[in-house]
């Protein structure tokens, strides 16, 4: 069932909130523009900010250097420039993915491979939770396919409560649901009820349960909550993987993992680094590598032996087949 959109308070309109009201104009104008003058002054906004330093910019460099430490420091130094420069288009993606018209989204070109994988889960009536990552145009992928298929989406909540009021109606726009990230049980039903919900994995939240799992080879807190809506809803898993292309994006939805999920919560979650993984592969400058990845390290749990790493597995055939297969 789709769900209502958040009523207007008059509360917003409270001057603590006109920062984010500019906000939202900025946004609301910079989508009007046509896409490729918005995507050219996105890459030189990125540009600019390819070139000042900060605490973003030492994350980023920090983890290029644990995830790809067989590239040399010049190949290194290059992709951290490409990847910074990509923060200017998810300015530009996002604003188009939340309050772009729907005309605006048609004219973007997109190729969708996979679908056929996502109908096969759902004969049976099950649900489907579509598995991606921080990518800086994660929010314009999830529209675009919302074109052709029905989904919903699990979100963390803004701090501003008219830029969250704003958004999420705009969200509504495109998707049956929004689930902030506490709304478990409504997840759950929703998968449930045969729907198709989108959730990344792939940061490290306080507060949630995590085990270590290894990502690029490194151990990374990595939250748990696949394993359990998959085992709670009895939902079919799918990776979500989506670039930025010369012309447009491409989507492509993977077949459904199988045999997940498992009785190992730690196994499971490794499968789904190793899927994650394997997207970042395909498009590493494009991935939000400012994010605090490895903010929590493997000695911070050293008291709690669930938390103990599993060791990496990657199959000849890519990511979906569980360790021992082979």
């Amino acid at each position: 069932m789709a769900q209502s959109p958040p009523p207007f308070r008059l509360a917003l309109l409270s001057p603590l909130h006109w920062p984010a009201w500019l906000g939202l104009g900025l946004i609301w104008l910079a989508a009007r523009l046509p896409r490729r003058g918005l995507m050219a002054g996105a890459r030189a906004l990125g540009g600019l900010i390819a070139r000042l330093p900060g605490q973003r910019r030492r994350v980023a460099a920090t983890n290029l250097a644990l995830c790809f430490p067989e590239l040399d420091a010049a190949a290194r130094s290059r992709l951290l420039a490409d990847n910074l420069r990509d923060a200017g288009c998810m300015l530009a993606e996002f604003a188009l993915a939340w309050l772009g018209s729907d005309a605006a989204i048609a004219r973007i070109p997109v190729d969708i491979d996979g679908l056929e994988h996502l109908q096969a889960a759902r004969a049976g009536g099950r649900g489907v939770l579509l598995v991606g990552a921080h990518f800086s145009h994660l929010e314009l992928c999830a529209r675009l396919v919302s074109r052709r298929i029905p989904i919903a989406g699990m979100y963390r909540e803004h701090a501003d409560a008219a830029f969250e009021w704003a958004i999420k109606r705009a969200r509504l726009r495109y998707a049956e649901a929004m689930f902030s990230k506490d709304e478990l049980r409504a997840s759950i039903r929703h998968l449930k009820q045969g729907g198709i919900l989108w959730y990344a994995p792939d940061q490290d939240m306080r507060g949630k349960e995590v085990v270590f799992a290894p990502f690029f080879g490194v151990p990374a807190a990595t939250i748990t909550a696949t394993h359990h809506l998959a085992r709670l809803s009895g939902a079919a898993v799918i990776a979500f993987f989506h670039q930025r292309t010369a012309h447009g994006y491409a989507i492509r939805l993977a077949p459904a993992l199988a045999d997940f999920p498992s009785a190992d919560v730690v196994a499971d979650t490794t499968r789904i680094n190793a899927c994650i993984e394997a997207m970042v592969r395909a498009a590493p400058s494009q991935y939000l590598w400012l994010h605090k990845r490895f903010k929590r390290r493997i000695k911070d749990r050293l008291s709690t032996t669930s938390m103990a790493p599993t060791p990496f597995y990657w199959s000849s055939e890519g990511p979906f087949a569980p360790a021992g297969e082979n």
